[in-house]
């Protein structure tokens, strides 16, 4: 019971106790006034009796009022779910009681009109809670906070990242890369008597590259679903050939060392979210990445030939005597990339189409520093996809697991095939690893396993954005 209804019942009770008294000394003092004295006695039980109508009409009204803002449906079959929306329906159905039990009081003289007073700060008292019930209900079915419209974030694996950046940050991505390879080439020259014996040269020769690419990278949010980025690496190379011929009178191996460090290709990028997204709806992500020829060209280093390196009249190994860091070629890489958020994993991959621009007049330099012309070079396209699956541990840590995919196509000189050129498929498992350092810094470790044999045998790659 609302603490406006306890008073008013009170002060009712005090007055009848009061008048009691009053009534009794009069009618004692006066007998002439006995009769007058009984007949306001009438008329103030007839006046509490009208306010006990009046409190139990205000008691009715505010068990109903905590009844709708309960949710509970009233006697009337009105809840508080029918009048969201309006924001006034309990005040109104207040303000109809209030006047109906105004009215029952008004034939009541003065005595009435002093008792009835403190019933009013019952109603006064009534309309706040009305008002802050309908602040309660506007605040409730208000407009949801704005969706943020950004791809969930995993740990990268890839060199297509899925996050965008958010319009006007900037991240800043050092990071290095570690990656290594052998490989093993038995080449024989000759001809067989028989199946088991052979006449002629035996080449073999093992290759065990170690390369090593530390990049600055900075991507910056235009829109919250636009963004551009740059890559500018540095690599270092170093490989060691071991070789040793058979049948040529000596079974010495021979160890042929070479390396080289320079600025590779400079790439920029830009990024553009295509949908909305959202739970149980895939995020696409468009992208293009176009690569320069900053790098050291690979026909510019000089390679271990006398005069040709190919042809009738070639002589020495062919190997480079000082290692490229760059391509040598223009490339443009359009990709798509999706990701679907499936709590508590998110699901992505990627499709991407690398095409080699060919150049025209190439020369490549051997020894005593002479040119052999090798003249229209195209290396192949490659067509790759990825696709894999982030977890988070927990508000911090996450974790990811991926498969890389990509198959390059024969380099062709001249419109033609070049000899021993073949199409290439590159697998590698990649797992990641994610832990978020502060709010504007975040550890990044991926970690890549060659399944098939043209494949580095294994890469290491370390992140570190850092967002301003």
């Amino acid at each position: 019971m609302r603490p406006s209804v306890r008073l008013s019942l009170r002060n009712a009770g005090l007055s009848a106790l009061l008048l009691g008294p009053i009534a009794h000394g009069h009618a004692q003092q006066r007998p002439d006034a006995a009769h007058e004295l009984a007949a306001q006695l009438k008329i103030v039980k007839q006046q509490l009796a009208e306010q006990r109508e009046l409190l139990d009409a205000l008691m009715r009204q505010v068990a109903a009022q905590e009844m709708q803002l309960n949710g509970q449906p009233t006697a009337d079959g009105a809840s508080l779910e029918l009048q969201r929306g309006t924001g006034n329906g309990q005040a109104q159905g207040a303000s109809q009681a209030a006047p109906q039990a105004t009215q029952t009081a008004q034939p009541a003289p003065q005595a009435t009109q002093a008792t009835a007073q403190p019933a009013q700060p019952a109603q006064q008292a009534a309309q706040p809670a009305t008002k802050d019930a309908a602040a309660a209900q506007a605040g409730a079915v208000g407009k949801p906070p704005p969706k943020d419209s950004r791809p969930p974030e995993v740990a990268p694996l890839f060199e297509q990242p899925g996050v965008l950046t958010p319009r006007g940050r900037f991240v800043l991505e050092p990071s290095l890369q570690f990656g290594y390879s052998s490989s093993n080439r038995v080449a024989l020259v000759g001809y067989t008597i028989i199946p088991a014996l052979l006449i002629g040269l035996v080449d073999v020769r093992e290759v065990k590259r170690n390369t090593f690419t530390a990049t600055l990278g900075g991507r910056y949010g235009i829109t919250n679903r636009l963004e551009v980025d740059l890559r500018v690496p540095y690599v270092y190379r170093s490989d060691s050939t071991v070789s040793r011929e058979i049948f040529t009178g000596t079974a010495v191996e021979n160890v042929f060392e070479t390396s080289g460090k320079a600025v590779g290709d400079v790439e920029l990028g830009v990024r553009y979210q295509l949908n909305e997204g959202g739970l149980d709806k895939p995020y696409y992500v468009g992208a293009l990445r176009f690569k320069s020829r900053t790098g050291r060209d690979p026909f510019e280093v000089v390679t271990d030939c006398n005069k040709r390196c190919v042809g009738d009249n070639a002589s020495g190994t062919g190997l480079p005597l000082d290692l490229p860091t760059g391509s040598g070629f223009y490339s443009l890489q359009p990709s798509l990339t999706w990701l679907f958020p499936s709590d508590p994993a998110i699901f992505f991959g990627s499709f991407n189409y690398l095409h080699n621009f060919k150049r025209s007049d190439v020369s490549r330099k051997v020894l005593f520093g002479e040119q052999e012309f090798l003249g229209e070079i195209e290396p192949g396209d490659v067509i790759g996809f990825n696709f894999g699956m982030g977890l988070a541990l927990n508000d911090k840590a996450a974790f990811s697991i991926g498969y890389d995919h990509s198959s390059i196509a024969r380099t062709r000189q001249r419109s033609l095939p070049v000899p021993g050129s073949v199409r290439i498929q590159l697998g590698t498992l990649v797992l990641g690893y994610s832990y978020r350092l502060s709010e504007r810094r975040s550890l990044n470790v991926s970690v890549g396993a060659g399944l098939t044999r043209d494949t580095p045998d294994v890469s290491l790659t370390v992140r570190m954005p850092i967002t301003f």
